[in-house]
């Protein structure tokens, strides 16, 4: 499982709450989308779903797991 952020245009409303409900959204200027994937399979679903509801991508990245103790 990995921890993502994913940037976007514009705002998202409650459609990826309501498809994606691990994920977490912010809205400025551009929506902040912040969560858990379990791989890139399942990260691809959501970069897709989000592309066919015309939001164009600006930022994907993974969060770096921090060391187990």
């Amino acid at each position: 499982m990995h921890t993502v952020v994913i940037q976007v245009e514009g705002e998202l409303g409650d459609h990826l709450s309501d498809t994606f409900p691990g994920l977490v959204s912010q809205c400025r200027l551009a929506t902040t989308i912040t969560g858990r994937v379990e791989d890139g399979e399942e990260l691809q679903g959501v970069l897709n779903y989000l592309a066919s509801l015309g939001h164009s991508i600006r930022i994907v990245a993974t969060v770096p797991e921090e060391p187990s103790r």
